[in-house]
């Protein structure tokens, strides 16, 4: 039997925890005040703007509550903006307002350098592999 340092889903959750642990400290440094869930939640709010709150919870893999809970604190930064649907009064489209845009503007260029820092030494290919592969392990799994 595998020890558990050597499985793969393991390696990948640990992986995951090491970025986010090193990515807020540097947030934490630059005065950012916002932790790296509700940066997600802003990224996702960008690409795909008037989300509902469930496509959004799905979309980052959170459940409702804390989804809930991230919004509310992005709104208090006025970083985004719930509207009521016309057809449904219960449900909300979630997008960006203009100090959420120039909140993401502003702090791209950081996001990239950690992107970057977390491949160095890996080959194009090598890159292109392990998306492939983290795919197939998800894709596997649902």
């Amino acid at each position: 039997m595998d020890r558990l340092e050597s499985v793969i889903l393991f390696l990948i959750d640990q992986t995951s925890k090491t970025a986010k642990r090193f990515t807020q400290r540097e947030l934490d440094k630059k005065g950012w005040d916002i932790t790296i869930d509700q940066w997600v939640l802003l990224k996702i709010v960008e690409e795909s703007n008037g989300l509902s709150q469930n496509e959004l919870a799905e979309k980052s893999s959170r459940d409702g509550a804390s989804i809930t809970r991230s919004l509310d604190i992005l709104e208090k930064k006025h970083y985004l903006e719930r509207k009521a649907t016309p057809e449904d009064r219960r449900q909300y489209k979630i997008s960006l307002t203009p100090e959420g845009q120039a909140f993401i503007a502003k702090n791209m260029s950081l996001v990239n350098k950690h992107r970057a820092k977390s491949l160095e030494g890996f080959s194009s290919e090598e890159i292109k592999s392990l998306k492939e592969m983290l795919l197939r392990i998800q894709k596997n799994m649902s």
